[in-house]
């Protein structure tokens, strides 16, 4: 009798710790062009530097053209749902977990949608890009959560009407019609 009881305790014992221990492993998914769309803007996700994504705790993924959608995303829907979110190492595409990476802003640099904040896997890698490029503020993820994110509305007008850069790549088939339209009104 003794010897059931001590395997019945064992196995219960066992059953706690994997119940309360195990918790819910989250995995950057692959960005698929051909569907993922920006939950935000609505625009297409490019297999980019600028593509971000978040995981909530009941298995939902969200993705994003611009770390700027993610945040909105974040404002409307709060964060303690969020099981884990990632950015991109802006130099090889490798997924971050968003609270460990670096970011560099400047309302120059370009991105998708103009927010001009963009990811890198370490702060050395961050003061890099600032050293090369001559601007830009190495910001860390708690630097972000009080960053006043605006877009450069001149810079996505001027991407709109240029007909070239990255935001031409993100205009979906509507919106193009859209400029085609306007050209030939005037």
């Amino acid at each position: 009798m003794k010897k059931w009881s001590a395997i019945l305790i064992v196995m219960l014992g066992l059953m706690v710790l994997s119940a309360c221990g195990g918790g819910k492993k989250y995995e950057p998914l692959a960005i698929d062009e051909a569907v993922d769309i920006c939950v935000i803007c609505n625009m297409q996700v490019k297999d980019d530097a600028f593509a971000t994504q978040l995981t909530t705790k009941d298995g939902k993924n969200y993705k994003f053209d611009d770390i700027g959608c993610m945040n909105e995303w974040k404002e409307k829907n709060g964060t303690e749902d969020i099981g884990m979110d990632y950015v991109r190492d802006y130099n090889d595409k490798e997924w971050v977990e968003f609270s460990k990476a670096r970011y560099v802003y400047d309302e120059s640099l370009r991105t998708p949608m103009a927010y001009g904040v963009i990811s890198f896997k370490d702060e050395k890698a961050a003061e890099a890009f600032v050293k090369e490029q001559g601007v830009g503020t190495v910001l860390t993820a708690s630097d972000l959560a009080s960053h006043e994110w605006k877009q450069n509305t001149d810079m996505m007008n001027m991407d709109m009407n240029s007909g070239g850069g990255h935001m031409d790549e993100h205009m979906s088939e509507d919106q193009e019609g859209m400029n085609t339209d306007k050209e030939t009104d005037m």
